[in-house]
């Protein structure tokens, strides 16, 4: 499974920006990985562990802005279709999982 967050979060004032990399940051030292500007995903191994995620990112929330959370499964993940403007060369296109160590 997989927990994505999603937020848009406002950045006018000091104060603002303060609170933004603080969540940006808390996002990642929690393990999320982003995967595009805002957008960011961690690996949760079963529902409790994925409420467990959701629950530490409703506490470490921002006031003001806004915050989704959306859980889904391996194989939704993996049929994530990429469009960029360049061509890549590198592309996974199965469910199979690779564990580098």
């Amino acid at each position: 499974m997989r927990v994505i967050v999603f937020f848009d979060l406002p950045t006018l004032t000091t104060r603002d920006r303060s609170e933004y990399r603080k969540f940006r940051k808390f996002l990642i030292n929690e393990g999320f990985i982003m995967m595009q500007e805002s957008i960011y995903s961690k690996i949760a191994l079963n529902n409790t562990t994925a409420n467990l995620i959701k629950k530490k990112v409703k506490k470490n929330k921002v006031k003001g802005g806004l915050i989704q959370m959306m859980v889904i499964t391996e194989k939704q993940y993996a049929a994530i279709e990429y469009v960029s403007g360049g061509n890549t060369s590198k592309i996974l296109s199965d469910t199979n999982r690779m564990v580098i160590l």
